[in-house]
């Protein structure tokens, strides 16, 4: 068997075990007992060119060399962003809010994709894949985010001011034993086969089917619910209309939660107080809302006292958080296929700190842009407050207390 045979079978069997610095030594030690030719000798044997086996013998020659290293410092190729030192701030450029919203900016109306951030950064003669954009926006301090509802439009100035009147009413009827309820109306659903979002459990493979688009059914519809928190009992009422969201709708369902179960659980009281938004059916400057409270004072007897949030805070109702949101957990991942499915599912929603919901299907129709002219809304015995009388008032019973 010859020499070179002989090295051939020893490399095969030890540079695959070997990492990159320990084959480089063991062939610098063969070259320098190899002597003169050797360096040709272990290219021809070990297949690793003549090149990197100089590189080797001059890495042995240097005592400097940290012994824990496998590439020499700086060693290997350069990446791109050492390469092309405008790469981070042609990158900026793009992804920056104020840049982008600059209308010659290239990706002005488009998605900020890294696919399409690669190719707007070749048309600046970057040489970067979609790949390595993450990395580049990692570095630089971006991350995928949402949209973040926080504007709440304008804020008025006596916002703060409001809020603490319309907990100081609620303070003092609570104190007094008088009902105090919020008020509001959650989003329409379409009534159908429709996907609903989230999750529920079902067997495994057996997803429930829903149709592919969302047109509404017109024999179906939609269901409106309006909802009615008792602060003081931690119940909700719930009536879930088919025809329109109007204040006509809305006193309904007051009506409703009344005779069902107000004048049960409050059989003394002489009055009412409602926290409700500042628009929607039940909104401030609704003439119909106020002739139809009107209305209900009359029947039921009761001093009605209405404190609308201020403008551009309807999220902050009590009703949106101790009552809407659970109905909406409790009823995701099913589609609402009829007006009973989700009459039956707001009822039975609960929680643990001992909320309890009853609903209600309302058949009724109510007419929208039904007008209240002067004469009738000059009728209502409106009582403005002191403070912010158009978002603070009282209305009381004009006649007898009549059977609802």
């Amino acid at each position: 068997m010859s020499d070179d045979t002989r090295l051939i079978q020893k490399f095969a069997a030890i540079l695959p075990h070997l990492n990159e610095k320990q084959r480089r030594l063991i062939l610098a030690a063969e070259a320098r007992s190899l002597g003169h030719g050797g360096i040709s000798r272990l290219a021809r044997a070990s297949g690793i060119s003549r090149t990197t086996i100089q590189k080797a013998l001059r890495e042995a020659n240097r005592p400097d060399t940290p012994p824990d290293r496998i590439r020499p410092a700086r060693g290997g190729r350069k990446k791109t962003r050492d390469r092309e030192p405008s790469l981070h701030s042609d990158l900026e450029a793009l992804v920056n809010p104020d840049t982008r919203g600059d209308p010659i900016s290239p990706l002005r109306w488009t998605c900020k994709s890294t696919r399409q951030l690669a190719e707007a950064l070749k048309e600046h003669g970057h040489h970067v894949s979609e790949h390595s954009v993450p990395d580049l926006l990692h570095e630089a301090g971006y991350s995928l985010q949402a949209n973040a509802k926080t504007l709440e439009g304008s804020r008025h100035p006596d916002r703060d001011a409001q809020f603490r009147y319309l907990n100081d009413q609620i303070k003092v009827r609570l104190a007094q034993g008088v009902p105090v309820v919020s008020v509001d109306t959650k989003k329409k659903e379409l009534v159908g086969a429709y996907k609903k979002g989230g999750q529920e459990w079902q067997p495994k493979g057996t997803p429930e089917p829903v149709t592919v688009h969302d047109f509404p059914d017109p024999a179906l519809g939609k269901a409106i619910p309006y909802g009615i928190y008792d602060v003081g009992r931690n119940a909700g009422w719930v009536t879930v209309g088919q025809d329109h969201d109007t204040a006509s709708f809305a006193v309904a369902s007051l009506q409703r939660w009344w005779k069902m179960v107000g004048i049960r659980v409050y059989p003394q009281a002489d009055q009412l107080l409602i926290c409700a938004d500042g628009g929607g059916s039940n909104g401030y400057r609704v003439r119909l809302w106020k002739l139809e409270l009107q209305r209900f004072a009359n029947a039921t007897g009761l001093k009605v006292t209405v404190c609308h949030l201020p403008p551009g805070t309807s999220k902050w109702t009590k009703i949106e958080h101790r009552l809407v949101s659970h109905i909406s957990m409790n009823w995701r991942g099913h589609p609402l296929v009829s007006h009973q499915v989700v009459v039956e599912l707001i009822g039975a929603t609960t929680t643990r700190e001992g909320l309890r919901v009853q609903a209600e299907l309302d058949t009724g129709v109510y007419p929208t842009q039904v007008k209240v002219s002067d004469a009738e809304l000059a009728a209502v015995q409106i009582t403005p407050h002191a403070f912010h009388g158009e978002w603070n008032y009282t209305i009381t019973p004009a006649v007898a207390n009549t059977d609802l």
